[in-house]
């Protein structure tokens, strides 16, 4: 079986991404790690050398940012990183920048690669997602948050990333999708509030013109991370590549669970959630036709 692995990035010390964990935390899963870097306002591709494995594969690109709706742009230099993958790749593993793999998942997504591998009727593999919101204590706990997507693709005829690359399709049709018991660790929503409200700035240009960042964005230094609804405690262990950033913390963020900001609607469908485990209206790309366990 091989396995590529495939992602891009840029400006990643400027925007302080978790770019060198992600990868650390996906190479033990791939063969070769395809990464394209966009042209930078820093030192994002030494970072990335860095690292010093052969497995990755260091590419260039220069990102179209006139692309300014839906996140588009993203999903062109996602495609972009895709087509240079090896073809003989059986399986290709998308890990975004700020996403992180725990150890205590690579036996099963192992497992359930090779399980898959000749199995045509499954096109990827759907994992479960933890988002960390302000520090890495607390996790989303409401509807804003998507709990699944697609991170491991069958590299096929017709395969692209879809809208802002959240997610995969082939001609635009949903993948069918084996789902997994394993999470991706988002870390999108923890970094020193200068820097989220810098990230803040840049990303959003990905999606809207000039006049919405004037009305949407504040004009401010730091990022103001009171303004969410609900978060959970993270009762569980972060992988082994994030403790040296989590002792780094320089910054201080805590929420009180029972100042939650609710409307009556939202949070009847939190309730209803944690009761049955079942979300309505949820927005899914994908079409999940079977469940991976270990004693599959």
């Amino acid at each position: 079986m091989f396995v590529s692995g495939f992602t891009i990035i840029r400006n990643a010390q400027q925007y302080d991404y978790p770019v060198v964990e992600s990868l650390r935390s996906l190479l033990p899963l791939v063969d070769e790690l395809v990464v394209l870097v966009g042209r930078s306002d820093d030192d994002t591709e030494g970072l990335i050398a860095s690292i010093g494995d052969p497995k990755i594969k260091i590419h260039h690109s220069v990102w179209d940012d006139s692309l300014r709706e839906g996140g588009r742009i993203l999903a062109v230099e996602t495609d972009k990183a895709l087509a240079l993958i090896d073809k003989r790749a059986d399986w290709a593993f998308y890990l975004q920048a700020d996403e992180v793999i725990h150890e205590q998942y690579y036996p099963v997504i192992r497992q359930a690669m090779e399980f898959y591998r000749t199995n045509q009727a499954v096109e990827g593999l759907l994992f479960n997602y933890t988002h960390f919101y302000g520090s890495y204590d607390y996790v989303g706990a409401s509807r804003r948050w998507y709990r699944h997507e697609i991170r491991v693709v069958r590299p096929k005829a017709g395969l692209h990333a879809y809208r802002d690359a959240q997610g995969f399709r082939i001609n635009d049709r949903k993948l069918k999708v084996a789902a997994i018991p394993a999470h991706i660790y988002h870390y999108g929503w923890v970094k020193h509030p200068a820097l989220q409200q810098a990230k803040q700035r840049s990303f959003h240009k990905m999606w809207h013109d000039d006049n919405w960042l004037a009305e949407n964005i504040a004009p401010v230094d730091q990022f103001d991370y009171s303004q969410v609804d609900v978060l959970h405690h993270f009762k569980g262990s972060h992988p082994q590549v994030m403790q040296g950033r989590i002792k780094a913390q320089n910054w201080q963020f805590s929420f009180d669970p029972t100042k939650a900001r609710w409307t009556p609607k939202a949070k009847f469908l939190y309730w209803l959630e944690q009761k049955t485990g079942w979300r309505p209206f949820e927005y899914q790309n994908y079409r999940c036709v079977t469940r991976y366990s270990a004693s599959s």
